[in-house]
């Protein structure tokens, strides 16, 4: 059996998107969130408010993207991919909108560092090295 930290990150991406696709299929706007821990995904998901209220009661759009919009924001998401540096902890969330038949993406990348993880790495200073740092 497989398991996801054998996969690349692109192809954990993609299967991010298969699994939404019928989510999305019913959004016109949203953001898609991926949390990453050493580089595979783990919680991933859709942020959005499609339901629109009056009089006491909410109506369902019922549009969302087509299957060449989806298929737009796939590759997108696929190619922001290559502005990750370094990190190997964050978040990415694709802010998205239809706009005039055009799903428009904004990729937003958070990185998340562990200072526990950086005391192992870097062996405490004396004091003296300490103060010259921060005074």
């Amino acid at each position: 059996m497989l398991k996801t930290e054998q996969l690349s990150l692109a192809r954990q991406m993609d299967l991010v998107f298969k699994e939404l696709q019928e989510e999305l299929s019913g959004l016109s706007s949203g953001t898609v969130f991926v949390q990453i821990r050493n580089n595979v995904i783990g919680k991933f998901g859709i942020r959005h408010n499609p339901l629109s209220g009056r009089s006491g009661t909410f109506t369902d759009k019922g549009e969302g993207l087509t299957a060449g919009q989806l298929s737009s924001f796939r590759l997108m998401a696929l190619e922001s991919l290559k502005f990750k540096r370094r990190w190997t902890h964050g978040e990415i969330s694709y802010e998205f909108a239809v706009r005039q038949d055009i799903v428009m993406v904004d990729a937003v990348m958070e990185s998340n560092y562990n200072m526990a993880n950086l005391m192992i790495r870097y062996p405490r200073n004396t004091q003296a090295e300490t103060d010259h740092y921060c005074g």
